[in-house]
């Protein structure tokens, strides 16, 4: 898995202080695309033990909230370590919460089984490809009218969110 940065605290890509992972990786290619520079999968550097020990003392902080994990397309990175990295995180800090945005819907992630094993351990997924048609600044955590913020409900399904 590669990555372009790990920004703390964060303030644009979800609810509270956030520690994001950026990582590398889209197939998608949006117009207008908010990270072109994250597109290529061969782009950044590869996330080592030494990058994860970054991250995990960055999310160690008591004034952050969570893990946002962006990029690129986080769904377009290597499946298996994306949910490892994800399940270890939940592990050490089961009180924070992870968010990931994704070019793919929620109904597309659906149908692969290991991304709904990424989706079963993650809290809030925004979904949904930047269209410029659609843009509109005002939107909560997103770029356009068509990407949705998904967030569990008590039972685990997710629900669209009230900032939508």
């Amino acid at each position: 898995m590669r990555y372009h940065k790990i920004t703390s605290p964060d303030i644009n890509s979800g609810l509270g202080f956030r520690v994001t992972l950026w990582l590398s990786g889209c197939s998608l290619n949006c117009k207008f695309c908010h990270n072109p520079e994250t597109h290529n999968p061969l782009s950044g550097k590869e996330f080592t033990n030494e990058s994860m020990t970054e991250l995990l003392d960055k999310l160690g902080k008591p004034y952050i909230k969570g893990l946002t994990i962006s990029g690129g397309n986080p769904f377009d990175s290597d499946h298996q370590e994306l949910l490892s990295l994800i399940k270890i995180v939940k592990e050490k800090y089961p009180k924070k919460d992870i968010w990931i945005f994704s070019g793919y819907t929620l109904e597309e992630s659906m149908k692969d089984s290991t991304l709904t094993e990424i989706l079963e351990n993650i809290d809030v997924l925004v979904d949904g490809r930047f269209d410029y048609t659609k843009r509109n600044v005002s939107l909560a955590f997103r770029g356009s009218e068509n990407q949705v913020i998904w967030e569990k409900d008590s039972s685990g399904k997710f629900i669209k969110s009230k900032l939508n």
